[in-house]
């Protein structure tokens, strides 16, 4: 593990300097500073652990790394957060990692290097080892991170079941899946292992559209637009509900009748959606619960460094029967 020493050895200062540099203590020279963070940055060196002994208190902010706050999911669940940290007298460091590996590096560096008690992740770009390297606290909200980052979720399989249960209660018999990129690891495949397990039972075949989390709209459009009129569904069922929009919006450039002609379901159920898209059928993840438990558990390895938590925490869903559903 890189020591504070090896910082101060290969920036030529001493100890002293750089953990002044890292508490933001006293007159440095701006030539310094940039020596001691360019070693730092070098060595991959994580100083919050130290910079809270040597402060002994907390810096009472909390670091999220999220795709964006366009998505409707991502932007109710982080404002979610920053309210409910709030309450309890914490701060947040809001950074966007997009679909950019080396973007969500740099946000990772950034949130040690300044003292974060802890970072709420939700990202999409799998495999960044760095995770698992951090010595500050990690929650995962739906994403498989390590081994040892604990994963909060809403129960998938049990959504993935009651969306494919409701579309074969209609009658519909050629039902599709529409998902993002599925990853064995990830709690949100069970969405998918759940729609596969109930059109086993009912002997009936399963087809599965995946259209990645980085994909443009645009192109997503057409790649439904070919489903609907080359595989002619009755039924589909959208692991997210503005895929579910866009399969609405294009049912109806092609008059193709929802509910009559294409059952439609999707996820998600935000206060968005149910507001402005009232008519979607979709399976409705307790966002203020998962918030919650988030900042829990996070709190938890914070006051308790050497807590052990469960890998993986789920929460109930349930299934919200509109217009897009029924006849």
């Amino acid at each position: 593990m890189v020591k504070l020493s090896d910082v101060a050895d290969l920036a030529k200062v001493s100890v002293t300097t750089v953990s002044r540099v890292i508490n933001n203590y006293g007159s440095l020279s701006q030539k310094t500073k940039d020596k001691v963070w360019s070693a730092i940055n070098e060595l991959n060196y994580q100083p919050n652990n130290l910079a809270r002994s040597l402060q002994g208190k907390k810096t009472q902010l909390i670091g999220l790394i999220f795709p964006g706050v366009s998505n409707p999911f991502f932007g109710e669940l982080v404002q979610t957060l920053e309210n409910q940290l709030f309450d309890k007298g914490y701060r947040v460091i809001l950074c966007n990692s997009a679909n950019n590996a080396e973007k969500e590096r740099a946000y990772l560096r950034m949130l040690s290097a300044n003292q974060v008690d802890g970072i709420i992740t939700g990202t999409h770009n799998l495999g960044i080892e760095e995770y698992e390297k951090v010595s500050v606290p990690i929650v995962s909200s739906d994403r498989h991170l390590g081994d040892h980052i604990p994963i909060v979720t809403s129960n998938n399989y049990q959504g993935g079941r009651l969306a494919t249960t409701s579309l074969v209660n209609t009658g519909s018999k050629k039902i599709t899946i529409i998902t993002g990129a599925n990853s064995p690891e990830n709690p949100t495949n069970e969405r998918l292992q759940g729609y596969l397990d109930i059109l086993k039972k009912n002997k009936l075949s399963t087809n599965e559209l995946e259209l990645p989390f980085s994909m443009t709209p645009q192109l997503k459009r057409v790649a439904i637009k070919d489903l609907l009129m080359n595989e002619h569904p009755d039924a589909i069922f959208c692991t997210d509900d503005l895929n579910a929009i866009l399969v609405s919006d294009i049912a109806t450039e092609e008059h193709i009748k929802i509910p009559q002609q294409l059952k439609l379901i999707g996820y998600d159920g935000t206060q968005f959606i149910q507001q402005y898209y009232p008519k979607l059928a979709t399976v409705i993840q307790p966002i203020a619960e998962i918030s919650a438990l988030l900042i829990d558990l996070l709190l938890k390895q914070i006051d308790d460094p050497a807590i052990t938590l469960d890998k993986l925490y789920s929460l109930p869903v349930k299934l919200q029967i509109s217009e897009s559903l029924l006849a």
